[in-house]
């Protein structure tokens, strides 16, 4: 799940220590093969790439899968595999807009799983467009608050030039939100001025959220973790938002 909320952040932060860790690891590769294969195994000079090692690593991935992943998509070795990017649209329960990326070999396995996940959990699939409009394409980075430069005010000043618009408090981290084409001139201008990060991407980001209660929320989790357990699925944007007391309640109830 991706997104404009706490709960994505928090998830964020399950997904590196939870027992799907084998499935993240194989779609953060399909990333790093497909960015290869687009821009060239050069990190240096394919900023994709660069940022989709960097997202890897900080995944705790292998070294050694992440060479192998760059020579297989730059057709260093062989072995890379035809992956093909697909977008599908759906509804979750409550009229939350779900907007799901694929990353596949095989389209026809991909829709069925994608429909099969919404379907079963309350959801439904739905036309092309029917939900795109309520996401905008965004460059977001996220900046862990547990370093020495970790302000708001500061990091404004170390972005804004780099072309940064805005800074959200995302509950343990700093969600940073700029122009698509902006995302490596903030990154960068981070790394410059000595700020760690944890990933820095072009995402879909809702420009218009339905609140959720608890019920409301957990009806949409669930619909979100059922897609994203399809290996085809890299993606899942929500616009569902779930306010800090529901949050509370969520967590509580998973202790």
């Amino acid at each position: 799940m991706s997104g404009h909320s706490k709960w994505a952040t928090t998830k964020h932060k399950k997904a590196a220590i939870d027992a799907k860790r084998g499935k993240l690891f194989a779609k953060l590769i399909k990333n790093i093969e497909v960015a290869a294969r687009t821009g060239g195994g050069d990190p240096a000079g394919n900023p994709t790439l660069y940022d989709a090692i960097q997202k890897a690593k900080k995944s705790s991935v292998p070294n050694n899968n992440i060479d192998n992943a760059v020579k297989r998509g730059s057709g260093a070795t062989a072995g890379g595999a035809d992956w093909e990017t697909i977008v599908y649209e759906g509804y979750a329960p409550g009229g939350v807009a779900v907007y799901i990326e694929c990353l596949t070999d095989n389209r026809n396995r991909a829709a069925a799983e994608v429909r099969t996940a919404l379907t079963r959990n309350g959801g439904q699939l739905a036309d092309p467009g029917s939900v795109a409009y309520v996401f905008d394409r965004r460059g977001v980075v996220i900046v862990p608050k547990d370093q020495d430069k970790g302000g708001e005010d500061e990091l404004l000043e170390i972005v804004l030039d780099a072309g940064a618009e805005e800074v959200n408090d995302n509950g343990d981290t700093w969600e940073i939100v700029s122009e698509p084409t902006d995302v490596v001139a903030v990154r960068t201008a981070l790394q410059d001025a000595g700020v760690d990060y944890d990933s820095a991407e072009a995402s879909w980001v809702p420009n218009l959220q339905v609140e959720l209660d608890l019920d409301g929320a957990r009806k949409m989790i669930r619909v979100i973790e059922a897609l994203e357990d399809s290996d085809d699925v890299q993606n899942v944007y929500a616009n569902g938002d779930i306010p800090d007391e529901v949050l509370a309640e969520l967590e509580s109830s998973e202790d």
